[in-house]
């Protein structure tokens, strides 16, 4: 066996994630939350005195309420992007629609959002490369979703021509209006599954992505996530150590010119 075809035999292990005939003896990989560690926190903490940004609650929106038969008939992957800016408003809706919180368990265990996770354990972080939203300066942010509200972590962005770079030039990327940026911390989902976890984060990122792509055609506006991206290079960007935080998907969004169409998948 080449190196080549076992590299390819290890990540296809990864579809088969639940194969238990293929797991050594369970007292060797049990999680955990079995062994009686405490859970890791429910979002990744941040300073005591840090300064948040406000965002518009839920009941607030009168946006996005368009038929879900027209928003999932309608979704599209969409590269073309206008020079508008989003409001607060869509800006807030869009993050509510990817990993708004609905209830919290009072032991801090998990959390009901409003898409699906293994365990309530909810592994991703996002962050936000923010170029044109009314109210907020251009920098890079992480969304709180307990509090619903945003936290700055850089002002340093990169111009459009760098993010592309970072995109493996993908040009959209530096069109969009915000790019989200979604991380995920393993060990969220590890401390109660263990070696089960990365079949079921991964399959939550599209979770994630598919709310955002409904989300957007809600609004006006379209995204196209993208999957190839320099890992280390955007790891560092959003200030995560690429090991016990690492990015796995991104998806730029801007609005739409919908008379004029767009580039499509």
């Amino acid at each position: 066996m080449t190196k080549y075809d076992e590299m390819i035999r290890q990540r296809r292990d990864l579809l088969k994630a639940h194969d238990y005939d293929a797991f050594p003896p369970e007292s060797w990989w049990e999680p955990d939350q079995r062994k009686g560690v405490a859970p890791p926190p429910l979002e990744k903490p941040y300073a005591e005195d840090a300064e948040l940004i406000n965002l518009v609650y839920p009941k607030e929106f009168n946006i996005g309420q368009i038929p879900l038969i027209d928003a999932i008939a309608n979704r599209e992957s969409r590269r073309v992007f206008t020079d508008e800016s989003l409001t607060l408003k869509e800006l807030s809706f869009l993050l509510w629609a990817t990993q708004g919180v609905r209830v919290i368990d009072e032991n801090k265990v998990w959390t009901k959002r409003v898409v699906p996770s293994g365990g309530g354990r909810q592994p991703f972080e996002t962050y936000l490369l923010v170029d044109r939203v009314n109210g907020i300066k251009r920098g890079i942010y992480r969304y709180l979703p307990i509090e619903h509200k945003l936290i700055l972590v850089s002002e340093n962005l990169p111009i459009a021509e760098e993010l592309m770079d970072k995109a493996w030039f993908q040009n959209f990327i530096g069109k969009a209006a915000v790019v989200f940026v979604w991380a995920a911390i393993p060990y969220k989902t590890e401390w109660r599954y263990s070696l089960l976890s990365y079949k079921d984060i991964l399959i939550e990122a599209g979770h994630i992505c598919q709310n955002l792509y409904l989300a957007c055609e809600s609004i006006g506006a379209g995204t196209c996530a993208i999957a190839a991206y320099e890992q280390k290079v955007l790891d560092e960007l959003i200030q995560v150590d690429g090991e016990n935080e690492m990015t796995v998907y991104i998806s730029p969004v801007g609005k739409i010119n919908s008379s004029r169409g767009s580039e499509t998948e």
